[in-house]
C-alpha cells in the first residue's frame, strides 16, 4: 500500500480513496436504481388481501420507477419460507418482502427459524391497515355475539375457527377472542386463506376472522353472517356490524397491516427511495380513495418510523403469546 506522511502521521492513500468512494456509492446506487426488474416476494397464497395490495403497489412502483415490479407468491410454514428467501437474497434492492403482522408474531411463536426478522431484514415502508371481521357459517344458529358465546360455552371444544395458518392475523385474533371471553373453540389452520373461505361457505368450519375488504361482499350477499369487527370504531363499509368491543368483548382490538421489507444491508439511499415512492403511491388521491372504499386505510410513515412500529409489534405479540400461554412451534 502506498503511504504518504501528512501532519506528522501516516495517511494511507488507498484508505482515503475508499472513504471517498464510500461517500459517493450510496447516492449513485439510488440514482441507478432500479436498472432491472424487482421482485416482491409474497409469503402468502394468491388472492388474499396481502397479495392484492402487493400487486397494487407493484403496479404503482412500476409506473414511477420505470422498471417491472413483479410479485411472486412463496407461501408456506406460516410465512417463514418466503421471509427466509428474502432474508438470504442479495442486499441490492431487487428482492423485496411483503411483511405483515404475521411475521412479527412468528418472531416469538416459531422457536426455530432460519432468520431473525429485525436483524436479517430492514423495514422499508407500510402500505395499509384494515380491520378484521368475525363471521360465522350460515349453519351456525347464532345471530350475534351474545348468542355465539352462549353456544360456545354450551358446547366447549366443539366449535372451531379457521385461519390461514399458525401465527397469522386470523389465528391470533381467534386466540385473543378466546382469551378475553374464556370460550373453548378449536383452531383449524389452513395452508393459506383460500381453503378457510371455501370451508366456511360449506359449513366445514363454524367461524373465522378475515379482513373486512375480503369478506364484505360475502356478508352483503348473505353467504356468511357477520358477528363483529375488530376496530375501535365501526367499519365504514360495514356500518351495520358492531365492533366486538361494542358487542361486549372489552379490550378487543386487532387489525391486518402490510408493508415491505428488504434484506439487511440494502443501501440506505435505495431504502429511502422506495419509502418515498411507496408513500407517494399510497397517498395519491385515486389509490387512497379506492382502498378506503374497500375498508383499507393507507399508512404513511418514514422508514425509521416504520422500523420502530415493527419493533413494537414484535414486542407486543411476544407479551400476548406469553400471557395467553400460546404454544410455540418448533
Amino acid at each position: 500500500m502506498a503511504i504518504r506522511r501528512r501532519s506528522g502521521g501516516l495517511f494511507p492513500v488507498a484508505f482515503a480513496a475508499a472513504i471517498v468512494a464510500g461517500f459517493f456509492i450510496g447516492p449513485a446506487a439510488a440514482q441507478e436504481y432500479p436498472s432491472r426488474p424487482v421482485r416482491i416476494i409474497v409469503p402468502f397464497g394468491a388472492g388474499g388481501p396481502s397479495d392484492v395490495y402487493s400487486r397494487a403497489i407493484a403496479a404503482e412502483l412500476q409506473k414511477s420507477l420505470h422498471q417491472p415490479f413483479v410479485t411472486e407468491n412463496r407461501p408456506g410454514a406460516g410465512t417463514t419460507i418466503g421471509t427466509d428467501f428474502v432474508a438470504k437474497a442479495p442486499a441490492d434492492g431487487y428482492t423485496l418482502l411483503l411483511v405483515s403482522g404475521t411475521q412479527t408474531v412468528n418472531e416469538t411463536l416459531y422457536d426455530k427459524k432460519p432468520y431473525r426478522l429485525m436483524h436479517d431484514l430492514v423495514p422499508v415502508a407500510p402500505l395499509i391497515d384494515t380491520d378484521l371481521v368475525l363471521v360465522v357459517s350460515n349453519s351456525v344458529p347464532a345471530k350475534n355475539l351474545t348468542e355465539l358465546l352462549a353456544l360456545a360455552r354450551a358446547k366447549p371444544g366443539v366449535l372451531n375457527y379457521g385461519s390461514s395458518g399458525p401465527g397469522s392475523n386470523y389465528h391470533m385474533a381467534g386466540e385473543l377472542l378466546k382469551f378475553l371471553t374464556g370460550i373453548d373453540i378449536q383452531h383449524v389452520p389452513y395452508k393459506g386463506s383460500t381453503g378457510m373461505r371455501t370451508d366456511i361457505l360449506s359449513g366445514q368450519i363454524q367461524m373465522l376472522f378475515d379482513s373486512v375488504p375480503t369478506m364484505a361482499a360475502m356478508i352483503k350477499q348473505g353467504m356468511v353472517r357477520a358477528i363483529g369487527t375488530s376496530g375501535k370504531t365501526r367499519s365504514p363499509i360495514l356500518p351495520d356490524v358492531p365492533t366486538l368491543e361494542e358487542a361486549g368483548v372489552k379490550g378487543f382490538h386487532a387489525s391486518l397491516w402490510v408493508g415491505l421489507m428488504a434484506p439487511a444491508g440494502t443501501p440506505q439511499p435505495i431504502v429511502e427511495l422506495l419509502n418515498r415512492e411507496i408513500t407517494k403511491a399510497v397517498t395519491q388521491p385515486s389509490l387512497k380513495q379506492t382502498w378506503e372504499n374497500q375498508g383499507a386505510v393507507p399508512i404513511e410513515m418514514s422508514q425509521p418510523q416504520f422500523a420502530a412500529f415493527m419493533q413494537a409489534q414484535v414486542e407486543n405479540w411476544a407479551k400476548i403469546i406469553a400471557t395467553n400461554h400460546i404454544g410455540h412451534i418448533n
